[in-house]
């Protein structure tokens, strides 16, 4: 792709978040997530496959479906209300609307289905931005929602997220569909907790594009596509797959590591809410996601490719210094 291109591009995706992020009109914030959607449809068909082509078709119906639904449900709230303020409060069926939409913008289930099928198709340096930051701008509309959102519905996509995240990984051999159904995962602890603590929210999806992204540079520096692949990374390079390692572990919510803190912090809100048996359904939904988090620490730590040669090392780990720093500072 042209680099002028690739620079206007990449402009736009940062001028839809920021446009979003700083709009109080609901016309103004869906002209954010537009302007967002548009300008990554070009970088994920720069590779002339057919199944780039299939995922941005995808993501570009999933998300217009979900835009017109934003466009519809606040439309119905300035009808009813007479406001047009993103942080204003809202009537019930407008939240409702906007709620699901958010949550098909997201890849929030049951509104998934798209998220690793898209991923699956993309390299993963726009997989990277896919995960991370298209999803900043949602996360931080609904947020804002967190006041007008109805608990019960939340805490049921937030429920179904998790058991869908944790269940839909545990069969993949591809990193890609993996780390999808990771996210999943993810997102449905965040929904739970967002109207209870939108700061926890907040806390979280930092930490989750934190350790994301570090995962994802890894994986791209190893050039590895799927689970087998990491196999022969050890030999090669130990010191970033134990990082990497390290990562998994946070991002399963492993004792004493990053990723364990917000899960801690959001199981201690539910409690003090009374929501003690909620609280113990997503921490043993949890469960699933740990296998295949620790299926992959396997394969990356504990088995050797036949043949395996370790003369590569002292290369990649003079020309990987700086991602071995940020992988232990996401860890």
């Amino acid at each position: 792709i042209n680099p002028y291109a690739l620079s206007i591009l990449m402009s736009s995706i940062a001028l839809g978040t920021i446009t979003t992020l700083s709009s109080y009109h609901w016309i103004l914030a869906w002209m954010g997530l537009e302007i967002n959607t548009l300008a990554i449809i070009p970088l994920m068909t720069k590779t002339p496959h057919p199944r780039a082509v299939e995922a941005a078709t995808k993501y570009f119906l999933t998300q217009a479906a979900a835009s017109a639904l934003i466009l519809f449900s606040s439309t119905i709230n300035a009808w009813l209300t007479g406001e047009w303020a993103v942080n204003t409060s809202m009537n019930e069926l407008s939240t409702i609307l906007l709620s699901i939409a958010i949550a098909m913008k997201l890849g929030i289930a049951p509104f998934h289905f798209w998220l690793p099928e898209v991923l699956q198709g993309l390299t993963l340096q726009t997989g990277l931005i896919l995960s991370t930051w298209q999803k900043l701008a949602p996360m931080i509309l609904l947020i804002q929602l967190a006041e007008n959102t109805n608990l019960y519905l939340m805490l049921l996509l937030g429920l179904i997220s998790t058991i869908v995240g944790g269940w839909g990984g545990i069969n993949q051999t591809q990193i890609r569909k993996i780390l999808a159904f990771s996210s999943i995962a993810h997102l449905g602890w965040m929904v739970a907790i967002v109207k209870i603590s939108p700061q926890l929210t907040a806390f979280n999806f930092f930490l989750y594009v934190t350790m994301t992204s570090s995962l994802f540079l890894t994986f791209i520096y190893l050039n590895t596509k799927n689970i087998f692949e990491l196999s022969s990374s050890w030999s090669k390079t130990p010191a970033l797959s134990t990082l990497s390692l390290l990562i998994l572990l946070s991002l399963s919510g492993l004792p004493p590591l990053t990723g364990f803190i917000p899960k801690w912090l959001i199981a201690q809100e539910l409690i003090k809410q009374d929501l003690i048996m909620f609280s113990l359904l997503i921490l043993m939904s949890t469960l699933l996601s740990l296998f295949f988090y620790l299926r992959l620490s396997y394969t990356l730590s504990l088995t050797l490719a036949p043949n395996s040669s370790s003369s590569t090392l002292i290369w990649f780990m003079n020309s990987k210094s700086h991602l071995i720093i940020l992988t232990i500072l996401a860890s």
